[in-house]
């Protein structure tokens, strides 16, 4: 019997593999927002600049995002005891509530990566208009997904023509959405 989580279709099963799907990118989450180890030098950013609890990291980033992503509890309270127990932080309980701050070695390792912090918020500028445009329509987000299932459906056997046919066809496309219908318009008018 066939999986039928699986992504592959069996012939003749009456579908084209072009089904809507709801929602989300990757599999029903969001887009990934963060590169591996960017939350781990961010939470250890934001906890230098003012030791604080793993309730006001999630809502400080949230910000970051204007609104558009906020880290789930299941990321970052692991996220933070990985941090702890690398001794770059450092939790008192207060009232019940851990607030974190950061120790001599997480200062440390900040400075050593002041650069690639940099680097992690210029990927969460670029991830927040990203994320932005995630409030695309239903029918856009559709359509894109059917445009990727289209692409691996060649399973690596491009041809030098199939190449240049479809790179023309995407840059086509990307280029006519840029322009949008007034410079097709125009177009349309010069043509006749």
């Amino acid at each position: 019997m066939r999986d039928p989580h699986s992504p592959h279709r069996e012939h003749g099963d009456g579908r084209d593999g072009f089904e809507k799907r709801p929602g989300r990118e990757r599999g029903g989450r969001g887009p990934r927002v963060f590169a591996p180890g960017d939350l781990k030098l961010l939470l250890l950013a934001l906890i230098a600049e003012q030791p604080c609890h793993g309730y006001d990291l999630i809502r400080q980033i949230e910000g970051m995002f204007d609104g558009a992503y906020s880290p789930s509890p299941g990321v970052i309270y692991p996220t933070l005891t990985f941090l702890e127990e690398s001794d770059l932080i450092q939790a008192d309980a207060e009232a019940g509530k851990k607030r974190y701050s950061v120790t001599e070695l997480g200062r440390l390792s900040l400075s050593e990566q002041a650069i690639a912090l940099d680097g992690v918020r210029m990927r969460i500028e670029v991830s927040k208009r990203s994320l932005r445009g995630h409030d695309r329509p239903p029918e856009i987000h559709e359509a894109v997904h059917n445009l990727r299932h289209a692409l691996q459906m060649h399973h690596g056997r491009w041809s030098p023509d199939e190449i240049l046919r479809v790179r023309d066809l995407l840059n086509n496309t990307a280029k006519a959405i840029v322009d949008g219908p007034a410079v097709q318009f125009v177009q349309e008018k010069a043509d006749d």
